[in-house]
Parts: C-alpha cells; structure tokens; sequence
C-alpha cells in the first residue's frame, strides 16, 4: 500500500472522509437540538392541557414524547458510532435549535397547531440529515431517518385531522 492509500485509509472512519462523517454529524446535531427542545415541548403541553380534549391531548402527547425520547437516544447513539460525542448544555441547544419554546399559556387547539408546526420544522431537518446520507452513502442513518419521516408523516396527518 502506497503512502497515499495510507492516509486515505486511516483517514476514514466506517468508510467515510472526516469531511463526510461531519456533514452528517453536523446535521444530526442539528436534529438532536430540534429534538431536545420539541421532546421539552411536548412534556410541557402534557402537563398543561385544558379543556374537552384533555384526556385524548393528554395522552397523544405522553405517546409523543415517548416515542420522541427513544429518537433522541438514537441520534445520539448514531452520532457516537462517528467517534464523536454529542456534548452540549440546554443554552447550546436552544442556540442551535430551530424549534422555539413555548412558554405562554396556550389552549389545546393551539398546542396542536405549534406541534403541527414543529413537525414542519423536524421534516425539514430530518431532510437535510437525510440527504447528507444519502450523499455519502451512509444507509444506516438513511433507514434511521426514513424511518423517522415516515412515522412523523402519519403523525403529522393524525394531528391535521384532529383539528378538522
């Protein structure tokens, strides 16, 4: 093996350049923020909602954050499989998140809406965090993310028709 098949070779990671494993870990940051602050969310809408939709709310929520919860873990464990740790406080988070708290007093319906919104917002970055792997071959967070869009999907249709 030649001196250059060497570099090549110990600069990759799973059979991927630095640069590849950070344009992917890069936008799995990303999605992780939005994560974090949605999951965050999400608890704070279980605690709080009001009204005739209480109990169905209540519980669509708790579902919610629990299945929320598990991708969190699994985007921090893929992003581990990188060699790089996915370290940062609730200030950074907020940073780089594009998913906004919500810390006014809203009622059910408008719970709704903002979790409709926040979807439109997780499709979106998990898109960008898709086609990084998708650019570099990277199936294993492909079928990790497109599992991830076609539940959000469906969620995403449930939550529509609630609101009809």
């Amino acid at each position: 093996m030649n001196t250059i098949e060497t570099i090549k070779t110990k600069s990759k990671k799973l059979g991927f350049s630095h640069l590849e494993t950070a344009e992917i870990v890069v936008n799995l940051n990303t999605l992780l923020a939005n994560y974090q602050v949605f999951y965050h969310k999400l608890r704070t809408f279980h605690w709080n909602v009001e009204g005739p939709e209480f109990f169905e709310l209540h519980e669509e929520f708790e579902k919610e954050y629990n299945k929320t919860q598990n991708h969190i873990d699994m985007i921090a464990e893929r992003i581990r499989v990188f060699g790089i740790k996915p370290k940062f406080g609730l200030k950074k988070i907020l940073e780089m998140s594009d998913i906004k708290e919500r810390d006014d007093k809203i009622s059910a319906l408008e719970m709704v809406r903002e979790l409709l919104k926040d979807f439109e917002i997780l499709h979106s970055s998990l898109l960008d965090a898709l086609n990084s792997s998708l650019n570099t071959g990277d199936v294993a967070t492909e079928q990790m993310i497109t599992d991830f869009i076609r539940d959000l999907e469906k969620r995403h249709w449930m939550f529509t028709s609630f609101l009809k």
